[in-house]
């Protein structure tokens, strides 16, 4: 199993571990409400280095993929970033990721925990003869995500950059621990999140920067368990259990933000046009509130009396709400706000209702 260079920083600052797409990942540091709070009220720090990150070189970089993602990356200057998909020629989400666009590169970083599925997918269709080379950082680049109100001023007391002014997805660079670093303006937590990606030789000095500069703000690591509900509070799906081969895009209200319908030809777009021309959306995510405190596994059914209308793709319990909270994908005709569901646990009917997202809205 993969471990973070930081392992050992979180086993001293007793975090417990879980596996995650092969790598051991923090859930928490024994106080998940306070790790929520402390996002939510001032300033966390976590470590996505598990997440799937690649640099595109070479002179045919952006032409590349450009005719492959879904979305239009031609109008992005050094700085900039946008999100964007993978679609199967079907229409559906193989992977869901950021775009940032760089003066002789384009990284991508994966929404989610998904392992190498970006990189294996993109690579098959890197063609003989195409001007344009994929590294695979997952292990050599690290990532650290900054988050809450607190954000920014943190950011500015370790490493003497001003993010405030910065809008998602875009980001500014810097030195730090002697690393060529991006700071990314992302979307996590529904607070301010600014996330530090480095190369893993200075991530450690990085995570030790952060945690001093946080010091006066109550900073506290952050953990798996947390985020989690911090980003279903915020209304924010992921790939993997949100955004995979079960659904397109449309059906994820990602219009205007992960695919264009004018850029032109590339896998899948015949079938998010089709839909947006006639507007035969088959089903939608939607928040769900459920009314007793068990919660559901991904995939759980949903129904409508004995009707089975869709499915929950993930779920948890929200510090905020005092409730267990999921989204879930029911048919269209049942997502309205106030519909009353019922999810399928184990052999068991707990009722659910429908709520527009996000649940709540941050600073």
């Amino acid at each position: 199993m993969k471990q973070s260079p930081l392992h050992t920083h979180h086993t001293q600052l007793g975090a417990t571990f879980e596996e995650v797409a092969e790598w051991e990942v923090p859930v928490q540091y024994g106080d998940v409400a306070a790790e929520h709070r402390a996002v939510r009220e001032a300033v966390g720090l976590a470590d996505l280095s598990h997440r799937g990150k690649i640099r595109v070189t070479g002179e045919d970089r952006v032409k590349w993929l450009q005719s492959i993602i879904s979305n239009d990356i031609l109008p992005l200057t050094p700085g900039q970033g946008r999100y964007s998909s993978f679609l199967t020629h079907k229409g559906k989400m193989l992977t869901y990721f950021r775009v940032y666009m760089q003066t002789d590169t384009v990284m991508l970083e994966d929404v989610g925990e998904i392992g190498d599925t970006t990189f294996h997918t993109l690579r098959k269709f890197l063609l003989y003869g195409t001007k344009a080379k994929m590294e695979n950082c997952a292990e050599t680049w690290g990532a650290l995500l900054v988050s809450g109100p607190k954000a920014a001023q943190v950011i500015q007391s370790a490493f003497g950059v001003d993010v405030t002014d910065l809008i998602p997805v875009n980001f500014v660079t810097g030195q730090i621990g002697g690393s060529h670093a991006l700071l990314v303006r992302t979307e996590e937590t529904g607070e301010i999140d600014i996330e530090v990606l480095l190369p893993v030789s200075g991530l450690v000095a990085a995570w030790t920067s952060l945690l001093e500069a946080g010091a006066k703000f109550g900073i506290k690591p952050i953990g798996r368990h947390a985020l989690e509900a911090l980003r279903m509070e915020a209304g924010i799906p992921k790939a993997g259990p949100d955004l995979n081969e079960e659904i397109v895009p449309p059906e994820a209200h990602l219009e205007d933000k992960a695919f264009s319908l004018s850029k032109g030809c590339y896998p899948g777009q015949e079938v998010v046009a089709r839909m947006d021309t006639y507007g035969n959306v088959r089903r939608h995510l939607v928040g769900l509130v459920l009314q007793d405190s068990t919660v559901p596994l991904k995939g759980a059914k949903l129904f409508s009396g004995d009707r089975e209308v869709g499915w929950v793709s993930s779920a948890t319990y929200s510090p905020q709400l005092n409730n267990v909270i999921a989204f879930g994908f029911p048919l269209r005709d049942f997502s309205a706000p106030d519909t009353t569901l019922t999810v399928d646990i184990d052999g068991i009917r707990h009722e659910a209702k429908v709520h527009a997202l996000p649940f709540y809205t941050g600073s």
